[in-house]
């Protein structure tokens, strides 16, 4: 199933389109992943072509399984994905998952990344068009990343714990940020 989500313009702000990574967007991704500020927050980094375009394919594989639902956002009237969000499962039946995001240097304190990450959230919580209606999702992040704990709160996810460091994976204190149905 391919699902495509819009978020109008509104406040000075982009509108919106999230819709499935394709096989043309690769070397946009992988452009995207030699960004030094978007790495250092990352759990996954993709280097080269070859690289992004496995892991689109796998995202694609993952989606149809359940397990995670990835977006690629492009901005209104344009074709480039500028941010990624994604809904990660453990299991097709978990009624919990994890969302993650990234947007693109070009785009960021633009609004980009709330706008996205509501949107993904309302669709994975509330069971829109092929959505899987969970009963919690949660946002984790460094504790040095400010920029993930504004977006967070701005998204209806209010902080819920901090979790110690666990060197090397997790070199530094992370936040869990919790939202539910109708946040």
């Amino acid at each position: 199933m391919t699902v495509e989500l819009a978020v109008p313009a509104r406040d000075g702000r982009p509108g919106l389109l999230l819709r499935p990574w394709a096989a043309d967007d690769a070397a946009v991704l992988a452009d995207e992943h030699r960004d030094a500020g978007m790495r250092r927050w990352l759990m996954t980094t993709l280097d080269g072509t070859e690289a992004a375009g496995r892991w689109i394919t796998w995202q694609a594989e993952s989606w149809q399984a359940g397990l995670r639902y990835s977006f690629a956002v492009v901005e209104q009237g344009g074709t480039r994905p500028v941010a990624h969000v994604t809904v990660k499962r453990k299991t097709a039946e978990a009624a919990s998952a994890e969302i993650g995001y990234w947007t693109a240097a070009a785009v960021r304190g633009r609004g980009v990344a709330p706008l996205a990450v509501d949107a993904v959230a309302r669709w994975a919580l509330d069971g829109g068009t092929g959505g899987p209606a969970l009963a919690r999702l949660e946002l984790l992040h460094a504790v040095g990343n400010a920029a993930s704990c504004r977006v967070a709160a701005k998204c209806g996810f209010p902080l819920r714990e901090e979790l110690a460091p666990h060197p090397p994976k997790f070199p530094e204190a992370g936040h869990v940020h919790v939202r539910e149905p109708g946040a």
